[in-house]
């Protein structure tokens, strides 16, 4: 609080350590008269430099208005920055855990297409010592004599969760990219109008339907008229 002292006719400011009960409220600084009934009005060019110079002014989160390119830009360097510069806390887990859904989704079905890989070659080749399919099969299953319809199981499998291993990676790159969209449309639509000026009235109206004929003079409609307000 700094406290702009007015006395004998003589101007000058200090911080006291309580504020005195005759004073007149300035905001965030007062003034301090011998008497206040005969004070003199104040240079308001003294009171705007010492409040520039000698008070930090809160700052007014109401009027915060991201700017869309810089947001655009930290989402991009690092997923969910734009939304935290926006200040959209509330989106960070649904973005993240979109993330670690994708990371869960990718990291499972590159394992399965590496065990499915490697049990397809082992099952292809004529080496009796490789032998890996065998721990995908309950425990004591012989394939004697099935080994074709194995191939083709194994085969099927591969190619399956090589596909899906594909879908999670496009999954992981999707979510990424609606991240910096959000946070850009976020930011943009942040100095959108919605005060209470906006109005939407339906009103009569008549609605001349083309240019005079000779048989009537005027060709009219009547309906309604949708006016919007703002």
């Amino acid at each position: 609080m700094l406290a702009i002292v007015l006395s004998s006719g003589k101007l000058w400011a200090q911080e006291p350590q309580n504020p005195p009960t005759d004073t007149l409220d300035l905001g965030d600084a007062y003034i301090v008269t011998d008497d206040v009934a005969e004070a003199e009005p104040l240079d308001t060019s003294i009171v705007d430099s010492l409040l520039t110079n000698g008070i930090k002014k809160k700052r007014n989160k109401a009027s915060f208005k991201p700017d869309p390119i810089r947001s655009m830009w930290l989402a991009l360097v690092l997923p969910g920055g734009g939304q935290i510069y926006n200040r959209k806390f509330w989106k960070l887990p649904i973005i993240y855990g979109g993330f670690l859904g994708c990371t869960y989704a990718l990291t499972w079905n590159n394992q399965m297409l590496k065990d499915y890989s490697q049990a397809y070659l082992d099952i292809m080749d004529d080496d009796p010592n490789t032998k890996s399919y065998e721990g995908m099969l309950p425990m004591g299953y012989s394939i004697a004599g099935k080994e074709d319809r194995f191939k083709e199981i194994f085969k099927n499998k591969k190619d399956h969760f090589r596909r899906y291993r594909d879908l999670s990676i496009f999954a992981f790159v999707g979510v990424y990219l609606i991240s910096v969209i959000d946070a850009y449309v976020d930011a943009e639509l942040s100095t959108f109008d919605i005060s209470h000026d906006l109005s939407l009235k339906l009103e009569p109206a008549i609605i001349q339907m083309g240019p005079p004929t000779l048989r009537h003079q005027k060709q009219n409609a009547y309906g309604l008229s949708c006016n919007v307000y703002f």
